[in-house]
């Protein structure tokens, strides 16, 4: 029996206890899980629901009753990894429009969000859905929502600076989707096409510096 004294706690200290997945859930997530390696590997047209289930440790009467379908199924668990794998920066962004140093703000910004693309996961899932977008241009809409959460809150910093006169963006939309090109667009460039390219020491992070310096060049107030 596990000790409930050991473990995570809530914020009164009082030890939390996990609700136990049904039989249910816990084939649902082997279905997904196995699904996603099956695809990532093979992609749409390559993967086959037998490998999935064999990988599953289920049959294939069991995925259909979860997902329908193969399309179904690939277009479910691609799209759950999507919005799962990324991170919210708005409260990043939020500290852009106090910050001392907007140069540096915008670099730490630009820059945590670039890593987190860059992740060989999001790299590979990148690559999967540009081959599959034609076929399933669902998955071009979801990939793009999920940006344009971390689109918003940089523009809705960048408007709060631009009334209060510290940089000149009468645009803000059309100037996140510049630094974005500049900076974590052209390392995301490198890596979809050169999967297997590491960056040298340094390197990303001049990218990033120099991307925000030729935005800042253009938007920011002169004396």
């Amino acid at each position: 029996m596990t000790d409930p004294s050991a473990g995570d706690r809530d914020e009164f200290g009082i030890p939390i206890i996990v609700t136990p997945m049904s039989a249910s859930e816990r084939k649902h997530k082997a279905i997904s899980d196995a699904a996603i390696a099956e695809f990532v590997t093979e992609g749409y047209a390559g993967a086959s629901v037998d490998a999935i289930a064999s990988r599953a440790g289920v049959s294939k009467p069991t995925i259909y009753s979860h997902f329908g379908n193969k399309e179904r199924l690939f277009l479910a668990v691609i799209g759950r990894y999507l919005r799962s794998s990324h991170t919210d920066l708005g409260p990043i962004a939020a500290r852009i429009t106090e910050a001392s140093d907007l140069r540096a703000a915008l670099i730490d910004y630009t820059g945590t969000w670039a890593r987190i693309v860059l992740r060989d996961d999001i790299m590979t899932l990148r690559r999967l859905v540009i081959g599959e977008v034609h076929r399933f241009p669902q998955l071009g809409e979801v990939w793009a929502q999920t940006d344009a959460v971390n689109d918003e809150a940089l523009t809705a910093a960048l408007g709060e600076l631009h009334a209060r006169g510290a940089v000149r963006v009468p645009q803000p939309r059309h100037a996140v989707r510049q630094l974005i090109a500049m900076t974590i667009g052209a390392a995301q460039l490198v890596r979809t096409f050169r999967p297997a390219y590491e960056f040298a020491e340094g390197e990303l992070d001049d990218m990033i510096s120099s991307g925000v310096d030729v935005f800042l060049s253009h938007y920011a107030t002169r004396a």
